[in-house]
């Protein structure tokens, strides 16, 4: 066996969304960092959607590049089609999507990767972790080669002892054919660490050829593109944007599938994982939802330089015959050629609960985990906790404080809190509804929300962040004017009001509080403003936001506090519960194997009971006043 031997500060396992994130933040922060792939060419590889962001995943995303993370950029420089949805609704719920040329996308990164400092791309089998007394002191491949570290990090996505899976196929690989991890599950279970097995699938490419597209509805981007990055400038990114398209599967297609249930590995018992409830197989809804007679497919192109297309909302394990028969009952797919089978995946992962909010493992210093490994689904989740992880792991070799992002303050301190917190028995999604706070957590103003942090860190250079500064003061200093700018009630305002649909003003009136009403906003009322100074669009978008739901902002903003004051309520890591009277015996069991950090955390394990926090915060005083 090989006796190569070499030293880096951090070590990252994986080379997808997460593992991008994790060892980009560390080398920017100096440290010397090795990731380790099975395949170089797998790097940031988009296995399945060929999208970036989508509902509550765009927040992600913006949420990323606020604390300098690259997915925002990435996608800037590679997207074929750009949608900002949920338009229709309010600005909390208002998220980017845009589709990726998946090759350039994964060639871009790669750039970044291979010419960041500090950073060293490994293609080799990481197959045993090294540890001593609890302390991460390094990794084996399976060549034999050790490399020791201060810190690892484990972002194995789908590739842990992965299995690709149609009908009575099973492929011992990981995503498309890729070459599998079998070795670093041993390791870790010999350390203690809790492994779960989950599922997940992916949907058939077909050739864009076979597809009769006068039978499906063409889905447009936006006129105006809105970039994901901060940083990139708007003007750039204007272009020529290619088209998806949506059709729907029927009663045909739910029958063959209804027909063909028992040759599915999900129902004969060969998939041992547990699958995604918030993006099913085909199969799995139409045995839920059984009153849908049809079920919306989108045609996604998965870049500008190839005819595939893939087919959104159809993922599939059937064998292969009956994928060829289902997909071809559905308008437009009648003549249909599928270029890669439809397929599942299991793969081994970790119990999250085995993860401080940090990112880090409670019983292994200096070991961390990002993304799918555990126990999430999407790349953007992926790449939000990557950076967390990454971020994590070098503020503790460099002898400085951690972060932990909690609820209020963004979607990644929901996501996290989440999985860290909560049972979960099936790949994690990130939806705006698990956000409490959503009217303050939007996102266009994630750079307001954490820049601040990704600077503190080192990963926001210092000229993008007095730009957020600038930003912050130019709409607080805009709405004090606006404030004082009165408008009387007379002819000129009603004619406009009346105009505008709007109820005339019985007396005067501020700027401020006629943006408010639903109909106007700061741009129409400009006729009655001379001295407007000139501001951004971005800073305009936000004097809108704030001021007409400032009365909910305000609210939201006061139960927050209430929240904060349970989170500031710190409990030891050390502590046994069993030694408190009064608390039942779940709750015993639960603080006990969660170890929370705060009454707020410990408050939203499942199993302790708004009594068992009333016991703790009685004796929490109790220990005060001693």
């Amino acid at each position: 066996m090989a006796n190569v031997k070499e030293e880096y500060d951090v070590l990252v396992v994986g080379a997808g969304h997460a593992g991008c994130e994790a060892a980009l933040a560390c080398a920017r922060l100096g440290l010397e960092t090795i990731m380790f792939t099975v395949s170089v060419e797998s790097i940031a590889m988009m296995p399945c959607n060929p999208n970036i962001g989508g509902s509550s995943k765009g927040h992600l995303v913006r949420e990323v590049d606020a604390l300098g993370g690259e997915m925002g950029k990435n996608i800037d420089k590679t997207f074929i089609q750009s949608k900002m949805l949920n338009k229709s609704k309010g600005p909390a719920v208002h998220s980017l999507r845009a589709q990726a040329d998946k090759q350039d996308y994964s060639r871009e990164m790669r750039i970044t990767l291979e010419n960041t400092e500090h950073l060293t791309i490994r293609q080799a089998e990481v197959s045993e972790l090294m540890v001593k007394d609890n302390v991460i002191t390094g990794a084996k491949t399976f060549s034999g080669a050790e490399y020791h570290t201060k810190a690892v990090i484990l972002c194995t996505g789908t590739y842990l002892k992965a299995r690709c899976i149609y009908g009575d196929v099973s492929n011992p690989t990981g995503p498309n054919g890729l070459q599998a991890a079998n070795h670093l599950t041993d390791s870790l279970k010999s350390l203690g660490i809790e492994m779960y097995r989950f599922k997940t699938g992916t949907p058939a490419r077909v050739d864009k050829r076979s597809i009769d597209f006068s039978k499906m509805e063409e889905q447009l981007g936006d006129e105006v593109i809105v970039p994901f990055s901060f940083s990139t400038n708007p003007d750039d990114i204007q272009k020529e944007q290619v088209s998806c398209w949506l059709t729907y599967t029927n009663e045909r297609t739910h029958q063959i599938i209804k027909d063909n249930l028992d040759r599915s590995p999900l129902y004969s018992g060969m998939i041992e994982g547990t699958g995604p409830r918030y993006c099913p197989s085909i199969e799995d809804k139409v045995v839920r939802f059984a009153d849908k007679n049809r079920h919306q497919v989108f045609i996604e192109p998965e870049g500008n330089y190839t005819n595939e297309m893939y087919l959104g909302g159809m993922s599939s394990s059937l064998p292969e015959d009956v994928q060829y028969e289902m997909y071809r009952t559905v308008p437009g797919l009648e003549n249909v050629k599928i270029v890669r089978n439809a397929y599942a995946i299991e793969y081994d992962c970790i119990n999250p609960r085995q993860l401080k909010p940090t990112l880090e493992f409670k019983n292994i210093k200096g070991l961390f985990s990002g993304g799918q490994f555990n126990g999430s689904s999407g790349y953007e989740e992926a790449a939000a906790q990557g950076l967390i992880a990454g971020i994590n792991a070098s503020m503790e070799i460099l002898g400085r404080e951690q972060i932990i992002l909690d609820r209020s303050q963004a979607y990644i301190g929901v996501l996290i809190d989440d999985l860290v917190t909560k049972e979960n028995h099936e790949p994690y999604r990130m939806m705006t509804s698990r956000a409490e706070y959503r009217l303050i957590l939007r996102q266009d103003n994630a750079d307001l929300r954490l820049s601040k942090i990704g600077y503190e860190v080192g990963l926001v250079p210092e000229d993008v962040y007095k730009k957020v500064e600038l930003k912050e003061r130019l709409i607080n200093e805009e709405i004090e004017r606006l404030e004082k700018i009165t408008v009387g009630a007379g002819k000129e305002i009603s004619l406009f009001l009346e105009k505008n649909g709007s109820t005339p003003l019985k007396t005067g009136s501020n700027l401020a509080e006629l943006i408010k009403r639903p109909e106007l906003d700061y741009e129409k009322l400009g006729e009655f403003d001379e001295k407007r100074p000139q501001i951004p669009k971005d800073v305009i978008e936000q004097i809108n936001i704030n001021l007409k739901y400032e009365g909910y902002i305000k609210r939201q903003l006061k139960q927050v506090e209430q929240y904060k004051k349970l989170e500031n309520k710190k409990l030891s890591e050390n502590f046994d519960y069993s030694q408190i009277t009064g608390l039942r015996n779940e709750a015993k069991q639960k603080l006990n194997m969660y170890k929370p950090l705060s009454i707020g955390q410990a408050s939203r394990i499942s199993g302790v009971s708004p009594a068992d926090i009333s016991v703790l915060l009685i004796y929490l005083e109790q220990q005060r006043r001693k």
